[in-house]
């Protein structure tokens, strides 16, 4: 499975629910590891997805250094501006190369 599916495969309820009881139970294990692979199965995932989702949990939060999920669907929107962006000047550098050669081979008028 690509990682766009994965990605939707679990609803955002549930991936709070579960990020949410890592950090109600972390201190009943003696690492926040402990705590993901002793939930991860209830939940139907493996460790490492919900070690993802508690560190982007974390980084949301504040907890941890990084990139939140704001700030990360703003870049993707700003990406995808800019590609169109991109692709708009192309377009119009092309209309303009075409229209200055028409102007070039037009005939003169006296």
């Amino acid at each position: 499975m690509t990682k766009s599916k994965m990605a939707n495969r679990y609803s955002p309820e549930v991936r709070a629910r579960a990020v949410r009881m890592v950090f109600e139970h972390q201190g009943s294990y003696e690492t926040q590891a402990g705590a993901i692979a002793a939930i991860a199965p209830k939940i139907g995932c493996i460790p490492q997805t919900l070690s993802g989702w508690v560190k982007q949990a974390e980084k949301d939060s504040g907890m941890r250094d990084g990139v939140t999920t704001e700030e990360r669907d703003r870049i993707k929107t700003l990406e995808r501006e800019n590609r169109e962006l991109r692709q708009a000047n192309e377009i119009l550098r092309k209309a303009s190369a075409y229209f200055a050669q028409a102007e070039l081979d037009r005939p003169l008028k006296r």
